[in-house]
């Protein structure tokens, strides 16, 4: 079995489309893992939760999503009226628009309550169900995968869920050491330079692997390949570009590539 694992989608449904043609994937035997955020800021929001919904309805047992902070946002904006998803960093306003077909303005207290109800009545019922079952952490053999990182080394279960959606943690980026962890949320370009030379836009030092490859017009959308350590990538013009990574390794990811050299057939002559 082999897991891909595809960092912050941001409703860039095309290149979701084009990454997801491009891999080697078996669907019958290999996991494939989203790392959250698949909404805002993108040209295709519904489009692109239709399509993880209906990738994960497929194969339930071999398709999995994390809760990111923007759908955590989303969410408490629905159920409890709070406004932080509306703020203008979050790229909500994309989201809203394509949903009801109207603008995102707020003038007055009273729009705020007015925002969320013809919001609440534009949404599938379907994409907010999804967005409540996703999970907040997934671990198979290879690696541990969250959305943000992980608390002072310690395991997913153990890590308050505010941390595993929120978290920029220098330490985590700088000196985790466990079982990998694939994470997705702070862009390789905003993470420490040492970790980033080399990587073809995602971020490697030690256990922490950051595959959230930034949100500008150049940006690729990335997918890891594990244990091989290949990377995949989908470009807003259309190229996509396939990397194995082999330089400048950190022991746990070549103790992986090991196992997968040691588990493949050897022909005799």
């Amino acid at each position: 079995m082999k897991t891909f694992v595809i960092g912050d989608v941001h409703g860039r449904r095309a290149q979701l489309n084009q990454l997801i043609e491009l891999i080697p994937r078996d669907p019958e035997r290999d996991m494939l893992v989203l790392l959250g955020d698949i909404i805002d800021r993108g040209e295709d929001v519904p489009g692109t939760v239709a399509d993880v919904v209906k990738l994960h309805d497929e194969q339930p047992e071999r398709v999995l999503c994390l809760r990111g902070n923007h759908e955590q946002m989303l969410l408490d904006f629905v159920d409890e009226g709070a406004t932080l998803w509306l703020h203008a960093a979050v790229g909500s306003e994309c989201t809203f628009q394509q949903y009801t077909g109207k603008p995102l303005r707020v003038r007055s207290e009273q729009d705020f309550a007015t925002l969320r109800a013809e919001f609440t009545a534009a949404i599938p019922p379907a994409h907010v169900e999804f967005f409540r079952t996703l999970p907040l952490f997934y671990e198979d053999p290879y690696a541990i995968y969250v959305h943000a990182g992980l608390r002072d080394g310690a395991h997913p279960r153990d890590t308050p869920a505010q941390h595993l959606l929120w978290s920029r943690d220098g330490n985590f980026f700088r000196n985790y050491t466990g079982k990998p962890c694939v994470f997705g949320h702070t862009p390789a370009p905003l993470l420490p330079l040492r970790g980033r030379l080399g990587r073809h836009g995602i971020y490697i030092s030690h256990s922490a692997i950051g595959i959230d490859s930034g949100y500008i017009h150049t940006s690729p959308l990335s997918c890891l390949q594990l244990p091989d350590c290949m990377l995949y990538q989908a470009f807003a013009d259309g190229h996509t570009a396939t990397h194995h990574l082999t330089a400048f390794m950190p022991e746990p990811l070549r103790a992986l590539q090991r196992r997968v050299t040691a588990n493949q057939p050897h022909t005799r002559i």
